[in-house]
């Protein structure tokens, strides 16, 4: 689909197989609770992206984002290494959002993010490819080009958030990639250690206060098979949801999940996530290793977030296979937000 906005400022809404070229917001028809229109100013501002990419295999972990909330923007960049337990974060905040852009194009736009002598941009081209190049000041490199030619089958969806706005997202996960990455004087190529990505394109206009629990596999199966997972609860969940798991980039769509863990825990209690869909496709168990978390409260906007990076065990019941995890690496995620 070309636009997401139609000729009556109007956003579509449902599962979109060929994606949306462009999520043109500005010629949305957005309201306020009493069904007063809002300028182009008001949409601007309260126009949320963000872009979160991960790569993960048994030997690295890395996760990355660029978040523009217009009053502020921010940048993190982590990676953890699994056999040494070694974890090392980045984050940075702009104000206003400053030297901070991300195109309202999925698949073909870009998004930069500046501070000092600190850059992670994420840019798209025509060729199927989509491209990071992360350079810290602290000496961390990352130059990565993902494939997006091979059997490409991103989940792009489009809801309801609640009276006046909507939320748009795209997701793909397990794909592959490759580059390199400079880190604490280690230099990984991302192709030998066979890492697997995860991307995850989000904009609208979103609720004012929202929460949601997450989770994200990429891995390759013992067969050669790549296997990718999103699951999510709390958020996209007006109609449709974003719940998909892919098989060597084929798309399965998944229902409902139910995400079971304790938030609040001390050295006895239990740290395992129980994760179980309605369809009774998935029935695993997550073991967190470690995690980065931030909480943020600047009154306007908030943010409560804590990704875990950890191990997942349990079975995937397809129609034709039973597909049993032991072990595999991934992420998930507990968050509440305000912006």
């Amino acid at each position: 689909m070309e636009k997401l906005i139609d000729q009556h400022g109007e956003a579509q809404f449902g599962i979109f197989p060929q994606s949306v070229s462009d999520i043109n917001y500005l010629d949305f028809d957005l309201r306020n609770s009493m069904g007063k229109p809002k300028g182009s100013l008001a949409k601007k501002l309260h126009f949320n992206q963000f872009q979160f990419i991960s790569f993960t295999c048994d030997t690295l972990i890395i996760g990355l984002a660029i978040v523009d909330l217009k009053i502020a923007s921010n940048c993190f960049v982590y990676l953890f290494e699994p056999d040494t337990g070694k974890f090392e974060e980045f984050s940075f905040t702009n104000l206003l959002a400053f030297n901070t852009a991300i195109d309202t194009k999925p698949n073909t736009g870009s998004a930069h993010f500046y501070k000092g002598a600190n850059s992670v941009v994420i840019s798209c081209e025509h060729s199927h490819q989509r491209k990071v190049t992360v350079n810290l000041k602290a000496g961390l490199k990352i130059h990565a080009v993902i494939n997006e030619s091979v059997n490409y089958n991103p989940l792009a969806v489009c809801v309801r958030a609640g009276l006046t706005g909507f939320h748009f997202t795209q997701k793909a996960a397990a794909l592959p990639c490759s580059g390199i990455v400079k880190w604490q004087g280690k230099k990984m190529d991302l192709e030998q250690i066979k890492a697997q990505v995860s991307v995850d394109w989000s904009a609208g206009f979103m609720r004012r206060e929202t929460y949601w629990n997450w989770a994200s596999l990429a891995c390759i199966l013992d067969d050669g098979r790549r296997l990718g997972l999103n699951l999510a609860a709390g958020v996209v969940e007006t109609g449709f949801t974003e719940n998909a798991l892919w098989l060597d980039g084929n798309l399965t769509k998944i229902d409902m999940v139910d995400f079971k863990f304790q938030r609040y825990v001390d050295k006895n209690d239990c740290t395992q996530w129980q994760l179980r869909s309605n369809d009774g496709i998935i029935n695993l168990t997550f073991e967190p290793a470690g995690k980065r978390q931030d909480k943020t409260n600047l009154f306007i906007i908030a943010s409560n977030f804590t990704q875990h990076f950890g191990r997942f065990y349990g079975q995937i019941a397809l129609e034709n296979e039973v597909i049993t995890l032991n072990g595999e690496w991934g992420l998930t995620e507990d968050h509440y937000a305000k912006w």
